[in-house]
């Protein structure tokens, strides 16, 4: 979906799709931040046509398809951009429909990234609160400091939010029910929140260590930071909370 700009909005794709005269399609354009795009094996693909944004299939091996990992802030999520030559591709659905189902797409894809993102904020609590009992200073576990408690504890608070909102999005997404999309977006910026803050607050607790490469916690921030931005950062998604609720 995305290309250059990082944005998920179909209204400024320039990536391109004209019939090949024989019942198929070229593709032709540029497309960023495909997660697993040199390993996947069919690329879904969305690309204007005169009708509108369109869904294309594009098979891995396809002529004129070229795939360069990117180097972005996380290393632990593999992305690549991909370079489309009037490549052969397979329309998907309706001609100009893209816009519909890549929102319905994205909702849906907001709740699995939402519970990643919980996830990693758990694990971020975690850890804070184990080095707090088992790391001394002082004669005495500096879990026992106040200020260390205070950071735990919000963390706790950020991280039973996002786990809250994390199911409940994905309780309607299983019903099928009108609500989902509000939910989708509510629990997409709790879990981007919560995950972001965590895994700062993590940093801080670990103290030295934190900031070192050997420590884990400067993975969990960079996956909190690509999450946070995947989809198109945080004005984009309080915006598309706005847009689901109808304002």
């Amino acid at each position: 979906m995305a290309e250059d700009s990082g944005s998920w909005d179909p209204a400024l794709i320039s990536a391109r799709a004209v019939p090949d005269g024989e019942g198929g399609w070229k593709l032709s354009g540029r497309k960023s931040f495909v997660i697993d795009g040199t390993t996947a094996e069919l690329l879904l693909v969305v690309a204007r046509t005169v009708a509108g944004p369109s869904l294309f299939a594009v098979d891995r091996d396809a002529t004129g398809l070229a795939a360069v990992p990117m180097e972005t802030l996380d290393p632990t999520r593999a992305m690549a951009r991909l370079t489309f030559d009037a490549v052969p591709a397979t329309l998907v659905g309706a001609d100009g429909a893209a816009g519909r189902t890549m929102a319905k797409v994205l909702d849906v894809a907001s709740v699995g990234l939402a519970a990643e993102q919980s996830g990693g904020a758990r694990r971020c609590l975690e850890a804070s609160a184990e080095h707090a009992r088992t790391r001394h200073q002082f004669g005495r576990p500096i879990g026992s400091f106040q200020a260390v408690k205070h950071k735990c504890a919000d963390m706790l608070v950020q991280v039973e939010l996002a786990e809250a909102a994390s199911r409940e999005a994905a309780r309607l997404a299983d019903e099928g029910s009108a609500e989902f999309p509000v939910a989708a977006a509510v629990a997409h910026a709790c879990c981007s929140r919560a995950y972001m803050f965590t895994a700062m607050e993590n940093i801080q607790v670990h103290g030295g260590i934190g900031f070192t490469w050997e420590h884990p916690a400067h993975l969990y921030f960079r996956r909190a930071k690509s999450s946070q931005l995947l989809f198109g950062g945080p004005a984009v998604y309080h915006e598309r909370l706005l847009d689901r609720l109808g304002i």
